[in-house]
């Protein structure tokens, strides 16, 4: 596939995604219920595949965390939700690499672009975790960013795994599926997430920022 073709099928897989994260229709409690009495015992199967690949389109994982504990139970909801959390970024990573990583490629001479993709490839684990515990950090978005850029697929879904369990456990115990609300305490872990990815994040530049030249001594 040239670059050209790579291009173009990369703007449509995006306006597609764009398009369905826009409208698609949200469900409600009472969709969500109506929907499991439907599909019985395949009920968590079938929770499964949805989360995994519609969410590798930008649409809210909130949704389907807030449905699985709604609709199979804590602990299996947050079991279903982590699994179909890494499948969904493992397929993102791999469409943004296949239709973008050429273009991004041709572009590491210039400094921003070297920048960002130097920070996410040489951060590790610790960056991709910390920028996942970030809630105002699009999950698919970002994605696509990993995919695009020199990290490697086993840190980067080491990270995804690790950054996404703190929010996913909050969601499937704290969120109100029932009403649609946001609780304090789920706004106040959110608080707490992005203060831990910060600090991780603090410790990935200064990590990479260069050690400071020593003056030379005098001339014995």
């Amino acid at each position: 596939m040239s670059g050209r073709t790579k291009l173009i099928v990369a703007l449509t897989v995006l306006a597609v995604f764009a398009a369905a994260a826009v409208l698609l229709p949200i469900p409600g409690p009472a969709d969500l219920r109506a929907w499991a009495a439907t599909t019985g015992p395949a009920t968590p199967l079938v929770l499964f595949v949805a989360y995994s690949l519609l969410t590798v389109a930008p649409i809210p994982r909130t949704v389907f965390n807030l449905a699985a504990g709604l609709l199979v139970g804590t602990a299996a909801g947050i079991a279903i939700g982590l699994a179909a959390t890494t499948i969904a970024a493992g397929l993102s990573f791999g469409l943004a690499r296949l239709l973008g990583r050429d273009l991004v490629t041709r572009h590491l001479h210039r400094s921003a672009v070297k920048t960002v993709n130097d920070r996410l490839s040489d951060g590790g684990v610790l960056a991709i975790t910390s920028l996942r515990l970030i809630p105002v950090v699009p999950f698919a978005p970002f994605s696509y960013l990993c995919g695009v850029s020199s990290v490697r697929l086993a840190p980067y879904l080491a990270g995804t795994l690790l950054g996404s369990v703190p929010g996913t456990v909050a969601v499937v115990f704290l969120g109100d599926a029932l009403t649609g609300d946001t609780p304090p305490a789920l706004l106040a872990c959110y608080g707490v997430f992005a203060l831990a990815g910060a600090i991780g994040l603090v410790r990935v530049f200064k990590k990479r920022a260069p050690a400071e030249p020593r003056p030379a001594g005098p001339a014995g």
